[in-house]
């Protein structure tokens, strides 16, 4: 057993995200292990770009609300204490709420074969952000 020194809190780049997003990286994996998971705090409109994970990706959302949008159109909500899983492939992308800080916990695997984890994508638009959301699928 070994406790893993902690790294600093790091801004989130803006190629990959739209406003203010910080994280803290729980997990990186070391071999055998694949496992990525990440504390992430998402000022309130904050959001990802559109991304894909080759291997998935769960997102567990700890405060404020979340929303978590796909490409058909849908944008879910996500509030503490829930937990989403977006299966590999899927195009999709996940925030804050407009009014609130919203902060989750990212996880996902690295790829067996060293290719890229995740494939990112063109920034949400705000009409693709503020499409009517939906509290479940």
């Amino acid at each position: 057993m070994e406790f893993v020194q902690p790294q600093p809190t790091s801004k989130a780049p803006a190629d990959w995200f739209t406003g203010d997003v910080w994280w803290d990286v729980i997990a990186a994996g070391q071999e055998p292990s694949r496992l990525r998971a990440n504390l992430v705090r998402f000022a309130p409109g904050a959001r990802t770009h559109w991304h894909v994970h080759e291997v998935g990706q769960t997102l567990h959302v700890l405060s404020g609300i979340a929303y978590v949008g796909t490409r058909d159109g849908r944008i879910f909500e996500a509030h503490p204490g829930e937990t989403v899983a977006c299966p590999p492939g899927e195009e999709h992308w996940h925030g804050a709420a407009p009014d609130r800080f919203m902060e989750h916990i990212a996880m996902w695997e690295a790829t067996a074969d060293g290719s890229p984890e995740t494939i990112w994508a063109e920034p949400v638009t705000d009409p693709q952000y503020n499409e009517p959301r939906t509290r479940r699928p």
